[in-house]
């Protein structure tokens, strides 16, 4: 969504201000016009697109999937509730080692007056490259007015459940173990009530149960919406388009912690996390950036600054997104986020930001320099000067080539379907963004070799990774809301190993979220985590995928647990899949076989 004017002209101004101070400031600007201003690149900045190098090709096989679903779609788009959904979630719900997907779903505002629901999709991964449509069968048809949603084991049963959020109340869907859900909203207590957006589970106070950080966009009811074009922040390039989310009320965010015994209680205030000020929230993640061994929460806010909240112990946070030079763009303004990713890209063992913005912004790469203080590098990486054009959602770090080196894909699409009367050439419809790492703190832009389905024009919004085919080469499912979704099978790049791992933990939470895995292969050293929620509305695969070029062994794995523990493991073959229980060693799952796409 559009941050439509710039703020300021100084991050060095900014970090020196003191944080009452912004509040004034940015209270002071809380209403522009409702058009967004260009990002000017520094001068020199050129395209770098790749050469002398294998680009894996991404191949959609939706259709070869059986794959049917299509997100409803109102195609005027005229309240900004219509344009925000399309969440994509990964679940391996039935715990065979092949990924699940999970589509949310909307209706139309018409509809939902009317008391008309709008189907989700589950799909159960068939292990042969197509999925089976088990959604009845689950009970997780029409959860809500849903836009994406996360996945965590609250209770600790070995079974992953399902959290959707949504507009007026989210839904905890527990996993029965029998590919079954129960709905337990309510007496666990996380409906929260409000237009929620973004989810991760992440166990914030390490107790060994994962607790629930949710974001929430804009404050409204269904039957008081804005009308369509009726204020100036309703206008765009001069054209009447849908209002909102400036000159709307925000509203604020939630953290739920897990009490133990099936029940959650908001802690959100007391936390210091409940965003007083009413940001417009979407994307959040959970993340240990200063290797404390506590996880940190940032949140992607639309038209506002976005917040890293560091995790200082004893249940409290402490709000340090313009400290730390995440929470606006390098030049000061703040931009129109909306997806996440997180990833060492650059093997320096401290996880970066790639933050997803509105049109006319360059997507933000904030390289991680130690202590909590972060640099915006998009336009020296190389990843900033291309999405200009574009409206950016979804995101992910993940190693398509299997070098050892993660790459960035992230999806578009505009908001406005009135853009394609515009002179200037804007386009609803739009391609993808890929950037393949070229292992020197820079990318360049693969999007055009990497096969056609990225050029494809498409109005797109959730993004996940994961293995489905369990070949060692990570794909990507991408949920559109404008029609079909696309499941695009990764080829990879022959002669290259991989290895991935499965956490499970004991005294740590099950799924292992926040779990930190180091590996070092061939003299090269690589570090990830285990993180719930991400991208925009998505949630990808818990497995840990690590590329291993021509290294055909693991030299060393050191898992530090998020209980404190540290497994270590050495000398172990690649091109598997491992299963680690926490203090217990190794379970080799399978050296598998490619699956037919």
């Amino acid at each position: 969504m559009p941050t439509q004017q710039r703020q300021f002209s100084f991050l060095s101004l900014i970090r020196r201000t003191s944080a009452s101070a912004l509040l004034c400031l940015f209270t002071l600007n809380a209403f522009p016009q409702a058009h967004s201003a260009a990002s000017t690149p520094p001068a020199g900045v050129k395209e770098r697109v790749c050469k002398d190098r294998v680009v894996p090709q991404l191949v959609d096989v939706t259709k070869k999937s059986g794959i049917t679903f299509r997100h409803l779609s109102a195609p005027e788009k005229k309240y900004i509730v219509e344009s925000m959904s399309g969440g994509v979630i990964v679940i391996d719900y039935d715990r065979d080692g092949w990924p699940d997907i999970y589509f949310t779903n909307a209706p139309t505002v018409d509809m939902a007056l009317k008391g008309e629901k709008a189907h989700g999709a589950l799909y159960h991964n068939n292990h042969d490259g197509t999925f089976t449509d088990v959604t009845d069968k689950a009970g997780i048809a029409t959860p809500c007015f849903a836009m994406g949603g996360a996945v965590g084991d609250y209770n600790n049963d070995g079974w992953p459940d399902l959290y959707v959020t949504c507009l007026g109340g989210n839904v905890l869907y527990k996993n029965n173990g029998n590919g079954t859900f129960t709905d337990v909203t309510k007496q666990a207590g996380v409906a929260d009530g409000r237009w929620s957006a973004g989810a991760a589970f992440g166990d914030y106070d390490g107790d060994g149960f994962v607790d629930l950080m949710v974001t929430n966009y804009v404050d409204f009811k269904l039957s008081d919406l804005p009308a369509f074009g009726s204020k100036p922040t309703c206008k765009y390039r001069g054209i009447d388009v849908q209002c909102g989310p400036r000159g709307l009320k925000g509203a604020g965010d939630a953290l739920f912690h897990n009490n133990g015994d099936g029940t959650f209680t908001d802690v959100s205030k007391a936390a210091g996390v409940d965003d007083p000020n009413g940001y417009y929230g979407l994307g959040v993640i959970w993340s240990d950036f200063n290797n404390t061994g506590r996880p940190d929460i940032y949140v992607a806010d639309d038209s506002t600054p976005n917040f890293l909240y560091k995790n200082d112990g004893k249940g409290k946070f402490t709000e340090i997104g313009l400290e730390s030079g995440t929470a606006v763009s390098n030049d000061g303004s703040e931009q129109g986020s909306m997806g996440v990713a997180i990833g060492d890209y650059n093997h320096t063992g401290r996880f970066s930001l790639y933050v997803t913005n509105f049109v006319d912004e360059n997507n933000a790469l904030y390289q991680n320099q130690g202590d909590y203080n972060f640099s915006e590098v998009s336009y020296d990486a190389g990843v900033g000067l291309p999405t200009l054009p574009y409206v950016k959602w979804g995101d992910a770090f993940v190693d398509l080539d299997n070098d050892g080196w993660e790459d960035l894909i992230a999806v578009n699409g505009q908001v406005y379907p009135q853009v394609d009367s515009l002179p200037s050439g804007a386009r609803y419809r739009q391609p993808k963004n890929l950037f393949m790492n070229e292992r020197n703190g820079n990318f360049c832009d693969a999007a055009q070799q990497a096969g056609p389905a990225l050029i494809e024009p498409r109005v797109s919004r959730g993004l996940a990774v994961a293995d489905f085919d369990n070949d060692g080469n990570v794909d990507v499912v991408i949920s559109d809301i404008d029609g079909s979704p696309m499941l695009l099978h990764n080829s990879g790049v022959p002669g290259n190993h991989w290895v991935s791992f499965e956490l499970a933990g004991t005294k740590s939470n099950r799924l292992a979220l926040g779990a930190r895995v180091t590996l070092t292969a061939a003299g090269m050293t690589q570090t990830d985590e285990v993180r719930s929620g991400g991208s925009y509305l998505s949630q990808s695969d818990l497995r840990l995928h690590f590329g291993l070029a021509s290294a055909a062994k693991i030299d060393s794995v050191e898992i530090r647990w998020p209980s404190g523990a540290v497994d270590k493991l050495t000398n172990l073959p690649a091109d598997h899949f491992y299963s680690i229980l926490e203090g217990s060693g190794v379970v080799d799952r399978a050296k598998t076989q490619p699956a037919k796409p």
